[in-house]
């Protein structure tokens, strides 16, 4: 089993039914569901603590119901509160409250009261199906479960979540861990659902792989956490005769005086990462300035689309980023025309992506001309500029809908930064990044990010993954220095970065 690809709520209730009909009782698979829980909330609780299982009427309640006797049965002091009338359930939740309540124990009406005095509250309400506001009694009493400032366990997902967007219905509570199911679901990435989560921990409940590939089959393209596990088999690793003419060479266009360092960034992640040559391609007019903070890094001069043309003839500059400083207009639109048209490997970032405003069709003409393969770093403003008034900005999209859209637009890899990073392709793959720092949050951090892709595309990772690598590697950059990071931290914690990756 993939254990980083997804299952969105539909896919799961594909899984389920695929595990029934091939002889697996659905009770069974609540069973197991409601132990995970019961083996997670001993970690959590003090042997004998007290704690409060919150049910709702639906099989998310039933795993509560399972794992509250299981607790009982171990020593735990367990109040069970029912939201709901204890007569409506039905199925295997139905089963499930009659097993704990045959084993002697009272089922309470679920009330807002102070909750402050459990040692653990099990949050088994709703699950990552719910298809409506949260509102009424149930709002009052997540509110409640917020503000008691006890250590929370959700089932599934926090109550309230949209488990496929990670976006709240009206309200959500804040859990401490979340135990799942199976695979993760997108919600649990999405933001606010990463940060609504907490520890994230997913149970194997006997499902058995053949449903699982059912689930994936019905999920449409493929999404994923992303991780080196999606692309580490891919990653560049120079051999013993490799050279710096075998490990690409990356460009990457700089902006005017007093404009430039955005470019230093970028082509400072593109050699840590690995490239064998960057160059820094300078109007003439900053090459001074360039100079003056280069060293292994090249310098060329360039002043306009033809000259880029001409540079452009050579074959072994395979790999251009355009935007970062650049500056916003025609002369960057047609920056990456000629870059495109070459068929040269693009990264676009910032001013490239601005300058196209509203065009993302003329950008699309742009690369499909060319055939070049691309990958686009926009941030949520550049992306609303950029696919303004396209079927990716419609009300109610998930960020992970939204991206795969973009791609598809533009045909090339689009990655949505952010803290919670989505890169998609047109073909409807795409991860959802959660290994990341909001230190990150910088000047600069993202055109090193830009560089960083553009130095893998140089050595030959295809698009899709080499945009996934280099989110990760951001991120763990990000995680490893932690407060105080500045924009030039993030390339010079690459060897630390790599070598942990690489095993060196």
């Amino acid at each position: 089993m993939t254990t980083n690809r997804l299952l969105t709520v539909s896919a799961m209730r594909r899984v389920d039914e695929a595990a029934i009909a091939g002889g697996i009782p659905g009770y069974t698979l609540m069973r197991n569901a409601g132990a995970a829980v019961a083996a997670r909330a001993r970690v959590l609780a003090p042997s004998g603590g007290r704690i409060l299982i919150l049910c709702g009427p639906g099989n998310n309640g039933g795993d509560g119901f399972v794992a509250g006797r299981m607790l009982a049965g171990s020593g735990y002091r367990v109040a069970l509160q029912l939201l709901g009338d204890l007569g409506t359930l039905s199925g295997d939740a139905a089963l499930a409250a009659a097993d704990w309540q045959e084993g002697g124990f009272s089922v309470d009406v679920a009330a807002s009261d102070d909750l402050s005095s459990f040692d653990l509250i099990i949050d088994a309400l709703f699950g990552a199906g719910l298809s409506r506001e949260i509102a009424g009694e149930a709002r009052v009493l997540i509110e409640a479960v917020n503000r008691s400032g006890t250590t929370v366990l959700a089932v599934d997902v926090p109550s309230g979540l949209d488990g496929d967007t990670g976006e709240m219905r009206g309200g959500a509570i804040a859990a401490t861990e979340t135990m799942t199911f199976v695979t993760l679901k997108p919600g649990h990435l999405l933001q606010p659902g990463r940060s609504l989560c907490g520890g994230l921990h997913v149970a194997d409940i006997g499902t058995g792989e053949a449903a699982v590939e059912a689930g994936f089959a019905a999920v449409g393209p493929a999404s994923f956490r992303n991780g080196p596990d999606l692309w580490q088999d891919a990653f560049p690793r120079p051999g013993a005769q490799a050279h710096k003419y075998t490990r690409g060479h990356a460009l990457v266009l700089s902006g005017p005086a007093f404009k430039t360092g955005a470019a230093r960034l970028a082509a400072r992640g593109a050699l840590r990462v690995g490239a064998g040559l960057v160059t820094v391609v300078s109007p003439t007019a900053a090459m001074a300035e360039n100079a003056a903070h280069l060293t292994a890094i090249m310098l060329r001069a360039c002043d306009s689309p033809d000259d880029l043309d001409d540079l452009l003839t050579d074959e072994r500059l395979d790999t251009v980023l355009i935007g970062p400083g650049l500056g916003i207009g025609e002369t960057a639109r047609d920056l990456v025309a000629v870059a495109a048209s070459a068929g040269r490997k693009l990264v676009l970032d910032a001013d490239a992506l601005t300058s196209f405003k509203g065009q993302a069709p003329l950008l699309a003409e742009h690369l499909s001309e060319g055939g070049s393969a691309a990958v686009l770093t926009p941030h949520e403003g550049e992306f609303a500029r950029l696919f303004a008034n396209t079927r990716a900005v419609e009300v109610g999209l998930s960020k992970i809908e939204r991206t795969r859209r973009a791609a598809a637009i533009v045909g090339g890899i689009v990655v949505l930064k952010g803290s919670d990073s989505v890169i998609a392709a047109p073909d409807g793959r795409a991860a959802i990044n959660d290994h990341g720092s909001p230190y990150l949050g910088t000047a600069g951090s993202g055109d090193v990010l830009g560089g960083l892709i553009a130095g893998l595309l140089a050595q030959g990772m295809e698009p899709f993954e080499a945009a996934c690598a280099g989110v990760w590697l951001h991120g763990d950059a990000g995680l490893r220095h932690g407060p105080g990071l500045i924009a030039e931290d993030i390339p010079e914690m690459m060897p630390e970065v790599l070598a942990e990756l690489l095993g060196a």
